[in-house]
């Protein structure tokens, strides 16, 4: 049997949190809680639990920097899968288990929520936010010869030994792009499963210059850039697009 681990980055989420793990709990053998520097009563409702694992960043670091947080402690901790959703309640806990079994035969599994239409789905995201995911998938996919249909939704799973060969440096929001630039170059087996398109905060600050669109856009772009040539200075080069198969594997 696998050993697994469920880990939400969570960042002032005190309306959701408890909601949220105790779903959790009921689909994942070992959960961890990577609290980012909350300061609206988030951290002392974690602290109260003895079902999860916490590990408390002093300052809001990032996003990025606590998906970090928990890939490491995956690694350190010797797990052979790891499973990250978010603690908004955009993501269903019990479909956990789906990303699992994909995960047995995929280095990385990504949700998206645009390969199938669920019952109860949400109206879809602000139309700038769709159009800016839109954009980058299709660079993403553009460059690394792959048919991903929504590069940003953090309900993933990973197999730890993928992890290992990563190099994540991107702190923000940012961050799956420098991961899709890595996977690609490494060689990285990638899945798509569908999940239910589910939008509860549609007013939600990407922080600072970043919640202009434009800016926003522009800096991803710059990421998948900086994250191609550093692939590259480290001898791994572009796919080749060529031979027959997009280089990705869709669930349905």
């Amino acid at each position: 049997m696998s050993r697994w681990l469920a880990a939400i980055p969570v960042y002032n989420e005190v309306k959701h949190v408890h909601d949220v793990l105790d779903e959790v709990i009921r689909y994942a053998p070992h959960v961890l809680a990577v609290d980012d520097g909350s300061k609206d009563g988030t951290s002392q409702l974690l602290a109260s639990r003895n079902d999860i694992t916490v590990i408390h960043h002093e300052q809001n670091r990032g996003y990025g920097a606590a998906l970090k947080t928990a890939f490491q402690y995956a690694i350190d901790e010797g797990y052979e899968f790891l499973v990250t959703l978010d603690c908004d309640g955009q993501h269903q806990p019990q479909r956990i288990p789906m990303f699992i079994d994909a995960c047995q035969k995929a280095d990385i599994v990504s949700g998206s929520r645009y390969l199938k239409a669920f019952e109860g789905d949400t109206l879809p995201p602000p139309p700038e936010r769709l159009a800016i995911n839109r954009t980058i998938t299709k660079r993403i996919n553009d460059l690394f010869g792959w048919n991903l249909t929504d590069a940003f939704c953090g309900f993933k799973a990973y197999r730890v030994s993928a992890l290992e060969q990563l190099r994540i440096t991107v702190d923000g929001y940012a961050m799956p792009l420098e991961l899709w630039a890595q996977a690609a170059m490494l060689g990285l087996n990638i899945k798509e499963v569908p999940v239910p398109l589910i939008y509860l905060d549609l007013a939600r600050s990407f922080g600072g210059a970043l919640d202009d669109g434009g800016v926003r856009l522009a800096h991803y772009n710059k990421i998948i850039d900086e994250s191609v040539a550093t692939m590259h200075h480290r001898g791994f080069s572009l796919p080749d697009l060529y031979p027959a198969g997009c280089g990705i594997e869709c669930c349905s």
